[in-house]
């Protein structure tokens, strides 16, 4: 009978805490952009450099020679294509959070690279969702796939890809400050 009485008390004590916490989808789908090509970075940088592929057609000029030149695999469309789709399968790995100092709105990796707890867990207050974080690979997925174009020729040609795609293209990023991010997922 105490074990009822306690797990009822227990359980008033979660969903009396528990508070509801307005989401603004905007400032929500920023930071999934940011965090989308925070992936895609990462996932591009552990492509050997050495790698090369032929890129171009397989038409033959005027001259009789193949249309064709060699670039390195991160600077490929096509593989950058592939990795691009990748980058939303990370996303599985953060969840919705507030920091306990300013109450800003974060998307936090729940573990580091190496595997281990996030040690900014203790800094956020985490929040709950009833679609256990689905709509953020959803968002990510969205983004992509209306930016992809664009990602891709950010990324080959090395500019600042998540200020160009998440503030200037698709204006995600109104109040986009390149120095505002608290923690980088490079840092984590």
């Amino acid at each position: 009978m105490n074990k009822i009485i306690l797990s009822f008390l227990f359980l008033t004590l979660i969903l009396h805490t528990e508070s509801t916490v307005h989401i603004d989808v905007k400032e929500l789908q920023c930071l999934i952009c940011k965090v989308a090509i925070d992936e895609l970075h990462t996932l591009i940088k552990q492509i050997d450099p050495n790698r090369k592929v032929d890129v171009g057609g397989y038409r033959i000029d005027s001259t009789g020679n193949f249309q064709q030149k060699t670039v390195s695999e991160a600077k490929s469309e096509v593989h950058l294509s592939e990795l691009a789709d990748k980058a939303c399968d990370k996303i599985d790995d953060y969840v919705r959070a507030t920091w306990k100092d300013s109450g800003k709105l974060t998307l936090l990796r729940l573990t580091t690279s190496s595997g281990s707890l996030n040690s900014d867990i203790s800094s956020v207050d985490i929040i709950q969702d009833d679609d256990l974080n689905k709509s953020l690979k959803y968002y990510c997925d969205g983004i992509i796939n209306d930016y992809e174009d664009s990602i891709i020729d950010h990324f080959k040609n090395e500019g600042d890809v998540a200020y160009e795609v998440c503030n200037r293209e698709s204006n995600l990023c109104t109040e986009f400050d390149k120095g505002d991010e608290k923690r980088t997922v490079d840092e984590l």
